[in-house]
């Protein structure tokens, strides 16, 4: 399993949100190429960076930033937030990004999506963000009537093979990932899953792990020190 630390950007500095809500942002480190260098260090190989101005401005807003650390370090970019164009594929795949992950376009533009897919294959990615099981939009501002498993289900029909699901409700409260739901999305299709929110130590690198998972993306648990980076690293080789 492939660990993904992570740094969300709003005004080019690294911040955590709680539950998605922008008005909780909390500066959590002052520099995020010194950041990435620390999980790079750290024996990491991706990195999950999401520009968080842009996933409200709905274009790219920080991209100068996700950029340098695609150049200054050697992790591979998976990035989010405010994509919501070619251009904007092409534009960051151009620049060294690694991973584009789609979103809110996920669900309101599937055509893009399976026009993405066809163009860049698996530099796509999709992000499914849902709220009591249903996805969610826009920053997580908007909600859906659409359950997550069937987001899920109409995105591998279209091509794509990774998915990062996240519940909204665990993100960033360090109260441990959504084991169910994870297994459920993990067992409606055949795509990568990546977890996302709620990891708060190493018994939940292991549960994750466990449950053979693609991915799982820390955040709050690396800042706060209630993870061992490293130690999650090892323990997923």
């Amino acid at each position: 399993m492939i660990i993904f630390p992570a740094i969300d950007i709003i005004d080019g500095k690294p911040v955590r949100l709680y539950k998605g809500d922008f008005t909780t942002a909390k500066q959590v480190a002052d520099d995020a190429l010194a950041t990435a260098l620390s999980f790079e260090r750290a024996g990491c190989q991706w990195i999950h960076m999401v520009d968080l101005d842009g996933s409200l401005q709905k274009k790219p807003v920080n991209s100068e930033t996700f950029i340098t650390v695609a150049k200054e370090t050697s992790l591979k970019v998976e990035l989010g937030g405010g994509i919501r164009t070619m251009n904007d594929i092409d534009f960051y795949v151009n620049k060294g990004i690694s991973r584009v992950i789609l979103g809110s376009v996920a669900l309101k533009n599937p055509a893009l999506v399976k026009e993405a897919v066809k163009e860049f294959g698996d530099v796509i990615a999709v992000g499914i963000d849902a709220k009591n099981g249903y996805a969610a939009a826009e920053g997580w501002m908007q909600e859906s009537n659409v359950y997550f498993t069937d987001l899920a289900k109409q995105m591998e029909s279209v091509g794509v093979k990774t998915i990062i699901y996240t519940d909204i409700s665990k993100d960033g409260t360090l109260s441990g990932p959504n084991l169910s739901q994870l297994e459920e999305i993990n067992n409606a299709v055949s795509c990568n899953i990546t977890a996302s929110g709620g990891v708060t130590s190493i018994t939940d690198i292991l549960a994750l792990r466990d449950k053979e998972l693609y991915g799982a993306i820390c955040g709050k648990s690396i800042y706060q020190e209630t993870l061992d980076l490293r130690e999650a690293v090892e323990v997923c080789k």
